[in-house]
This record gives C-alpha cells, sequence and structure tokens, in this order.
C-alpha cells in the first residue's frame, strides 16, 4: 500500500481540487464542466476498504463537457493532465497500470501520467450508465428497467463541481421513485416474500434442514431489500447488500430478527422471519404510503407454519396507486425483483430488453 488508507472519494476531492481544477482554471478559464466521481466503483457507495485498493481504485473522476467542448477540448486536456499531473495526491498515485485484464492499480511513473480522468458529455455517459437521458425526463419503465444498483452509481458519490448545473438536476431528479413507482415496487417485494413465506417450515417438516435453511436466506435477503425500500435507499447488489442495510438506522429490530432467522432450528428460523415481517410491516404503516395492515403473525391457512400474510402488504399498497399506468402493470416488479444475474443488470441494453419483454408478455 502507497500510504495510509483514506477513503476514496476524499482522494478524488483532492485530485479535483488540488490538481485538475488550477489546472483547467490556468489553460482554460472559459471552460464551463461538472467534474464528479460517479458510477461504478465501491468508494462510491461508501463502502471501500483497504481491501478495495488492488483494483480501479484511487485518485480518479470524470469531466462532463457539452458536446461541442468535448470535441474541442477533449483530446488537449488528456494530454495536458497526462503532462502535468502532479504524480501523487494524498500520498497516492496518479498513475495506474493495467493489471489481471481490465482492472487498473495505482503506480509510480517518471514519464506521462496515465490518470484516470475520464472525459465525456453527460448524454453520453448516460445513456452508457443508465440506458436512458434523464434530463429527457423519467418514465415508468425508465424507472423499473433500470436496476437499484445503477441508481446507486448515479445518486451517491459526489459532485466536486457543477458549472452548468444539469449534473446536480440530473441527480435530484433520480434521488427517489415516484409515490407510485415506490408503492409499486413495495409491492412487489411483498410479493416475493409472499411466495416462499411458509416454505421454511415445510421443507424442515419434509427433512429437508438444507432446503429451509436455504429457503430462510432467500427470505432475509427479500426483507433486506424491503427495508431498504422502506428507507428510500437504493438497494446495491449483493456484495454491498448487508453494509447498505447496517447503515439503515430504522431497520435494528429487523436486523435483530435477521440474524436469528439465519441460526437455530427450522421453528426458531419461521418465528425470527415473523418478528422480522413485523417490524418492515409496522415500518411500512408509519410511512402513510397506503391503508394500515394489521403486521402481527398468523399460521398459514390449516398449516402449523406462522407467517404474516404478505400478500396483504401487497394488495394494501396496490389499492394506494392513482397512476393509471403503474396500475395496470403485472405485479413482477423493477428489473433486479425478477433477474438476480449482475453481468446482465449490468447491462442497462439487457435490462430494458427484459422488462420490455416480461411487460409484453404478461398483457
Amino acid at each position: 500500500m502507497w500510504g495510509p488508507f483514506t477513503p476514496g472519494l476524499r482522494l478524488c476531492r483532492l485530485l479535483y481540487t488540488e490538481a485538475v481544477r488550477p489546472l483547467l482554471a490556468e489553460a482554460y478559464p472559459e471552460l464551463r464542466y461538472a467534474a464528479a466521481r460517479l458510477g461504478q466503483g465501491s468508494e462510491v457507495l461508501g463502502f471501500d476498504t483497504e481491501r478495495s485498493v488492488d483494483h480501479d481504485w484511487g485518485p480518479r473522476l470524470t469531466l462532463f463537457l457539452a458536446p461541442d467542448d468535448l470535441d474541442r477540448y477533449g483530446g488537449r486536456i488528456t494530454s495536458l493532465l497526462a503532462e502535468r499531473l502532479p504524480k501523487r495526491v494524498g500520498g497516492w498515485p496518479t498513475h495506474f497500470v493495467p493489471v489481471a485484464g481490465r482492472s487498473r492499480v495505482p503506480a509510480e511513473t517518471d514519464g506521462p501520467v496515465a490518470h484516470l480522468v475520464q472525459l465525456t458529455e453527460l448524454g453520453v455517459w448516460c445513456d452508457g450508465q443508465l440506458g436512458f437521458d434523464p434530463r429527457q425526463g423519467v418514465r415508468t419503465f425508465d424507472w423499473l428497467a433500470t436496476p437499484t444498483q445503477l441508481l446507486a452509481e448515479v445518486t451517491g458519490g459526489a459532485v466536486f463541481f457543477d458549472g452548468p448545473g444539469e449534473l446536480t438536476a440530473l441527480r435530484e431528479r433520480l434521488r427517489w421513485y415516484p409515490d407510485d413507482v415506490w408503492r409499486y415496487l413495495l409491492a412487489c417485494q411483498w410479493a416475493r416474500i409472499d411466495q416462499e413465506e411458509p416454505f421454511v417450515g415445510r421443507a424442515a417438516e419434509a427433512g429437508s434442514e438444507v432446503g429451509s435453511r436455504v429457503l430462510a436466506a432467500r427470505l432475509v435477503r427479500d426483507v433486506m431489500r424491503l427495508c431498504l425500500l422502506l428507507g428510500r435507499r437504493y438497494p446495491p447488489y449483493g456484495k454491498w447488500l448487508g453494509s447498505a442495510f447496517a447503515a439503515l438506522p430504522e431497520a435494528s429490530a429487523v436486523a435483530a430478527a435477521l440474524d436469528g432467522a439465519l441460526t437455530g432450528d427450522a421453528v426458531a428460523r419461521q418465528a425470527a422471519l415473523c418478528t422480522a415481517y413485523e417490524a418492515a410491516g409496522a415500518w411500512q404503516n408509519r410511512l402513510g404510503l397506503a391503508e394500515p395492515v394489521e403486521a402481527t403473525r398468523r399460521l398459514f391457512h390449516d398449516r402449523p407454519y406462522p407467517v404474516i400474510g404478505a400478500n396483504r402488504f401487497a394488495a394494501a399498497l396496490l389499492a394506494g396507486i392513482t397512476d393509471p399506468e403503474v396500475a395496470a402493470l403485472p405485479v413482477l416488479g423493477g428489473i433486479d425483483q425478477f433477474v438476480d444475474n449482475t453481468p446482465v443488470l449490468c447491462q442497462p441494453e439487457l435490462t430494458r430488453a427484459l422488462t420490455a419483454a416480461a411487460w409484453q408478455r404478461d398483457r
């Protein structure tokens, strides 16, 4: 390691304020641009640690220019930074070398700096990151076809400077779902729980302890994502789901119950899950997004498996939707509620095609 670990966003800010901004002010004082650290990377979500420095981590940022300015200045700015950036910022090299395929790591250099300052135009960047340009409006389809991880990568991170103001306005537009889309996504998350909540006990009763544990873990994941939606936080993909959930101050009671759901016998697991459901249901009632639902456990019909009856919460949310377009949607949810493959969810063109296909098939 080059020096004491420093959170990546702090290094990126130093890169801009101490190096990039002075160079641009000197060479191109007339240039209007935005500077930010957004997109992929654990530091964008605030989850980077010393382990993160082994790939694509360090002083880096994106400069957003108008299309004409990108054509006019882009190459010259890239060369200027390569020649005149300091070799280190905050004790960490600004020069990067490739390792293990596409990954890059900080390294020393005596020559020009192979920096990670990306120059782009906002519309092009949005098309690659999201599959659409929010400046033209955000349709219901756009909200639901965009994985929550990608929305988190746009609204997280930091904007260090925004001369035109477009990037700041775009991030604010994507800060959270419209209320009816939010209701719909919560309803679909409860519907996922409803599909499997009695099976933890049933699998164990049938002699499959492993099956019961797997089902419990799946339901724990679904409850964690439900709580992030209740807390107005875009759920990240699997690696950071637990970290994001743990950061929710409102979820402490749910978290304690979920710990119990991952240990003990089947009876204890089912009971702990019900405790988590009850806490999540009470949380939803406090939000006032739908008519209150009694957040208490009950038996699954005439079988001896305690459940919350998650479909009741889904139904209340769906009944509260007033937008006709959202109300007419199949109860499938956003793309990451019915597709669970990380490489697919990182490709907006695929998630949009899959969402369109799912909607068409259901109609």
